[in-house]
């Protein structure tokens, strides 16, 4: 026996194991070692060896040192669902490695966009062939003290009743796949499976099916629990890779389902448009957010009295105004795609709505430009360009991927390259410009006008009432339908007002956790709440609605009083943010030229939620009761 010592492979804060929010990492299953929580972007090698295992979607790394020891850097918790989103592999599957060299790069703050911890345990998956295990972090080392598994974690009398032996015969992968379809309830018990580096996991139709107590006897099984609605059986990595195939072979369930197509399946109507929308518009607010950002740093340097000349004047109006002039051109590229369409064919079309022999939608707002009128059938059609517009780029990018969709089932392959394209672009070209673009935009100008007038409402009334509810409408899931109000006010108006209300409504939660803590007396409890709370401050309230408020149910409630308050004062005094996407600290970015205001909205409601919930509430008592 022997011990090892490794240098962490990510900079961060080095953490024990148990504190890691995954049960397969905290109680050892998948190996022994440490953690990184907040790590920075990049994985080096901590040995020389062989990259054994490079997981498809570039989260998770295993390695065979030239010493025997076999290591698993597995970059945050359940990132497999990202699909490779934010990932960057350096290395391949069996490439020859040297300590130090770079192994990955990945985004955390784009992992942490997309809702996902970044904790990154680093373990010693042959654990038992070491006395010690030391992963060191500059001057901090985490030291576990290994020893043999004690025979009573798997004794005989606790076997499950049909031995395995009756597989004994078959390689070890089907016969952990044959026993595990045993004593899920069978086939049809199982609704989609998938895997990542470490995990089977399951959709299961009846819980009260389940032998989970057989399933974790079953001998190359490390464990099992229920997670994110998912059943999931440790396996370990390589192992769970043969063990999938195995278990989907013949059953249809590789390539036709998925989990994350069977959670939107379980979803309401208004979670699937939510959605949907999210999915559409998630992909250009980064481009929103940076175009916001340079127009508050050109409206506060102009508010303090900088002067700029003539063409670097222009060169800001290019970067301001470039991606609200194509906007068509962003939303109809996102939208064909999330629907399974050839993106370029969105984008040309998206530009196909702001060309420039269309009279320009600003030029003609503004008297100086008329519309093309067009007879159709006896009608006579308006043809207009669509800058800063949304649903007309919106639906026309839904029907090119449905009719593409559509043409690929009878056009011949032989053909298919040059006709597919061309009639797509051809009818939704005439049916964007000619139907589908005069009415949405008329629906556009008909909805935002009334969010507009509603939001405008006098004494702050509106941003009173969506600043206490927002929250609400997060829990519920559907809030990503605001991302289409919030680029139509921005590319038809320059600025967010609904921003400006709803970071008072986010930073309330956060007030609301903090009183929680500071009247906690549960030294552990208060640990687990601040680390909920931070996030907050950084515009992300799931962890503390979550994790804190909404089970207590008072604090949450509270903190909708607290938003309502920041939401109409941001309503009175019209404060709106050059952006979107971004709100309480990292907002203030988008606020430059209004930072005082912006500063009083959030300190209400902090003040509001935090003064009503540390008055009103006792977290002690609640624990009692």
């Amino acid at each position: 026996m022997k011990e090892i010592r490794l240098n962490s492979p990510l900079k961060g804060q080095l953490i024990e194991l148990k504190d890691v929010k995954d049960p397969a990492f905290a109680s050892g299953a998948m190996g022994k070692g440490a953690a990184v929580k907040d790590p920075e972007g990049k994985v080096f090698s901590p040995v020389d060896g062989t990259v054994t295992v490079l997981f498809g979607t570039k989260h998770a790394i295993g390695i065979h040192s030239e010493d025997g020891a076999d290591i698993l850097i597995h970059v945050g918790i359940d990132t497999v669902n990202l699909g490779g989103k934010y990932f960057d592999a350096k290395i391949e599957q069996g490439d020859a490695i040297k300590k130090g060299q770079l192994l990955l790069e990945f985004d955390p703050e784009g992992i942490k966009s997309a809702g996902y911890d970044t904790t990154t345990p680093v373990l010693v998956t042959n654990a038992f062939d070491y006395d010690k295990i030391t992963v060191a972090l500059g001057d901090k080392e985490i030291t576990t003290v290994t020893a043999e598994p004690a025979e009573e974690e798997a004794p005989a009398a606790e076997a499950p009743a049909e031995p395995e032996e009756d597989y004994s015969d078959l390689p070890k992968e089907e016969r952990v796949a044959k026993l595990i379809w045993k004593y899920v309830g069978g086939r049809d018990n199982v609704r989609s499976a998938e895997h990542c580096a470490t995990r089977l996991r399951l959709i299961i139709n009846d819980k009260s099916k389940l032998n989970e107590k057989a399933i974790e006897n079953i001998d190359g099984v490390k464990g099992q629990f229920f997670a994110a609605a998912q059943y999931q059986i440790i396996l370990g990595t390589g192992f769970v890779d043969k063990v999938f195939d195995a278990f989907v072979a013949g059953t249809g369930l590789a390539g036709a389902s998925n989990n994350k197509a069977e959670a939107y399946a379980q979803m309401s109507m208004a979670q699937k448009i939510s959605r949907t929308l999210g999915d559409v518009f998630v992909p250009i607010i980064p481009v929103l957010v940076a175009t916001g950002l340079f127009m508050g740093l050109r409206g506060a340097s102009l508010s303090l009295g900088v002067q700029f000349s003539d063409n670097v004047l222009r060169m800001s109006q290019i970067l301001t105004d470039t991606a609200f002039a194509f906007l068509p051109a962003l939303v109809c590229w996102s939208t064909t795609k999330r629907f399974g369409g050839t993106p370029v064919i969105g984008i040309v079309l998206g530009l196909m709505l702001v060309a420039p022999q269309l009279p320009n939608a600003y030029a003609i707002a503004a008297g100086e430009a008329q519309p093309i009128m067009m007879d159709i059938f006896g009608l006579s059609v308006p043809v207009v360009g669509y800058q800063g517009s949304v649903l007309p780029a919106l639906v026309l990018g839904i029907f090119a991927a449905k009719l593409q969709k559509w043409l690929k089932t009878f056009i011949p392959d032989v053909i298919d390259l040059i006709v597919t394209p061309f009639l797509t672009l051809f009818i939704s070209m005439i049916l964007g410009l000619l139907i589908v673009g005069p009415i949405m935009h008329w629906i556009e100008l008909a909805v935002f006008g009334a969010i507009q007038t509603f939001l405008a409402l006098p004494y702050g009334i509106g941003g009173f009432i969506v600043g206490g509810v927002h929250q609400v409408i997060v829990v519920f899931g559907v809030h990503h339908v605001f991302n289409a109000l919030e680029v139509q006010l921005l590319a038809t108006t320059g600025v967010d007002p609904f921003n400006a209300i709803i970071t008072g409504a986010i930073i309330a939660q956060g007030g609301a956790a903090a009183a929680v803590a500071a009247r906690t007396k549960n030294k552990k409890k208060r640990a687990l709440y601040v680390s909920s709370i931070v996030p907050a401050f950084l515009g992300i309230t799931e962890p503390v609605i979550f994790g804190i408020n909404l089970r207590l149910m008072k604090p949450f409630l509270y903190a909708l009083v607290g938003g309502a308050c920041a939401g109409g004062i941001a309503g009175f005094l019209h404060l709106a943010g050059t952006g979107m996407g971004i709100t309480v600290l990292p907002g203030t970015l988008l606020y430059l030229d209004h930072l005082p205001q912006y500063i009083l909205v959030n300190v209400v409601g902090f003040a509001v939620a935090f003064a009503l919930t540390f008055t009103l509430f006792n977290p002690e008592k609640e624990d009692e009761a």
